[in-house]
């Protein structure tokens, strides 16, 4: 059976240069970086070059980078780290309706020690407004946390209108940008962003590896993972040296394929996709922002049909899509993405996800398209004969 995948926005393959540059790490070179000795010595200079690459992708100095186990520490680590090294007693967070649930609930955790958080509202197309962002914004805000991309609908926040806005005030602000990096391009430099997330099995490189970008100068975060004195005492526990060498390449292949227009043909496909699918399915409704969005995502609503039935048909057929994003799969409550974005709910249950990769071809498409055309028809003569 062929097998076409189109759900990179939950995990990427792990590309064969990736594969090929972590096997020494796994064999050979084995030893624990902190180690003195020769061997310790080795693995510190592998881990030192991935965390040049790292940084190199978005633009930032090599101490500036805080290797995690993935996007969700790296969330985690920025969002409890500042709001618990803060003194004040009235402390505030701002976040949004539409964040990771990475996001979601460590802000949920903090309410519990009486911090409050401010969660904005976003638009039908997954925005927040500015102008409500700057009247949240209080002598007692600590923090600032808002995604760059949303992973359900691929949605793009202003984040440098919305740093500027934090820097005015004097807010420290975090982005998650796990869903942006290697997608489009970006450049702490020129971002005015004090802790932006990243992770490794976004772009290709293997789960288990992602870093927190901390700008330099700021005041020490409280430790949420206290041991050793690794990544300058800044994240105990020996790090995952083989994800962070398979990290580092990936993002060193991120940057070429963004530099050689590798994101504009994959925009350009997802394009073609969406045409075909609007020529050969009626009720199709692109959910999100058509204009600011990644470059891989459509998020679509197609009328009289089920989404989780498609799903498991596209599955059957050897085809692999979302209704939604992976990390809350298993709920039996609709996207609270989509929930916030005002869909209606019986939009919100004939959506699907498709998120592709730079590997997919427009003959992949073409056969993904006229299955689901197959798919949606069939769909709806059996709905409509049950009704």
């Amino acid at each position: 059976m062929r097998k076409i995948y189109l759900d990179h926005n939950a995990t990427t393959p792990l590309h064969p240069e990736v594969l090929e540059a972590m096997l020494p790490v796994l064999g050979e070179f084995y030893g624990n970086p902190s180690s003195v000795h020769s061997e310790g010595r080795k693995a510190r200079v592998f881990l030192d070059e991935a965390r040049e690459k790292v940084a190199d992708l978005i633009g930032a100095n090599s101490g500036e980078i805080i290797f995690t186990s993935g996007g969700t520490e790296s969330n985690n680590m920025a969002i409890l780290g500042v709001a618990l090294s803060r003194e004040k007693k009235d402390a505030r967070i701002i976040t949004s309706t539409v964040e990771h649930p990475s996001v979601l609930n460590p802000c949920k955790q903090l309410e519990q020690f009486g911090i409050t958080i401010d969660r904005l509202p976003v638009n039908p197309k997954g925005r927040i407004d500015l102008d409500q962002l700057k009247d949240a914004i209080s002598d007692s805000t600590v923090l600032i946390s808002l995604q760059q991309a949303n992973s359900e609908v691929g949605t793009l926040q202003d984040i440098e209108k919305i740093g500027e806005l934090a820097r005015e005030h004097s807010v420290c602000f975090h982005t998650d940008a796990v869903q942006s990096v290697g997608k489009i391009a970006v450049d702490v430099k020129k971002i005015p962003v004090d802790f932006l997330s990243m992770s490794s099995h976004k772009l290709n490189g293997p789960k288990g590896a992602g870093a927190l970008y901390m700008k330099r100068g700021l005041p020490v975060l409280f430790p949420t993972m206290s041991g050793g004195n690794q990544e300058k005492k800044r994240r105990g526990g020996t790090e995952n040296v083989a994800g962070i060498v398979g990290f580092g390449k990936a993002c060193e292949l991120a940057k070429t394929r963004l530099q050689s227009g590798g994101m504009i043909s994959l925009a350009n496909l997802r394009d073609y996709f969406f045409e075909q699918i609007e020529s050969l399915v009626s009720g199709v409704e692109l959910l999100g922002d058509k204009e600011y969005r990644l470059p891989n995502t459509l998020n679509l609503s197609i009328e009289g049909a089920d989404g989780e039935t498609l799903l498991i048909g596209l599955d059957v057929e050897g085809i692999s899509v979302s209704t939604g994003s992976a990390c809350s799969s298993g709920s039996s409550l609709p996207s609270h993405v989509l929930t916030a974005m005002q869909v209606p709910a019986r939009r919100i249950n004939a959506s699907l996800r498709f998120s592709l990769g730079v590997d997919n071809t427009r003959d992949e498409i073409d056969h993904v398209v006229k299955t689901l055309a197959r798919l949606v028809s069939l769909n709806r003569k059996n709905s409509f004969a049950l009704g």
